[in-house]
């Protein structure tokens, strides 16, 4: 089950960066499947289409949004940076004062930051 949700929540990343990228139909399948729940069944009946071109068309897109992101590496650096403004948000967490080694891996956090960007 872990897994799986692991899987949707990556999906969700690589079509909010890539998914402007595909085709109005493919967003429209894909959207429908994967954010909408729809059965393969029920996308193919509204697209006109059998249920394996459907399951084929997702498998293309899912593919498609992968080499994107092995090309481009915006997700993960998107985690990168991410990650590191909540280890800076533990750092000042709560704290009225700072002593000087968390100010210096703030400053650290913070070019790791500006670098990823």
């Amino acid at each position: 089950m872990e897994a799986s949700i692991e899987r949707i929540v990556e999906q969700s990343l690589l079509y909010d960066f890539y998914g402007e990228l595909l085709t109005e139909h493919q967003r429209q399948v894909y959207e429908a499947c994967v954010f909408d729940d729809y059965s393969l069944s029920e996308v193919a009946k509204e697209e006109g289409i059998s249920r394996q071109g459907v399951h084929d068309l997702l498998k293309r897109c899912n593919k498609t949004l992968e080499e994107y992101e092995a090309k481009l590496h915006l997700v993960e650096k998107f985690k990168t940076v991410k990650k590191q403004a909540e280890e800076i948000m533990e750092l000042t967490d709560g704290k009225n004062s700072l002593e000087a080694q968390d100010i210096e891996m703030i400053r650290q956090y913070s070019r790791k930051i500006i670098e990823e960007l």
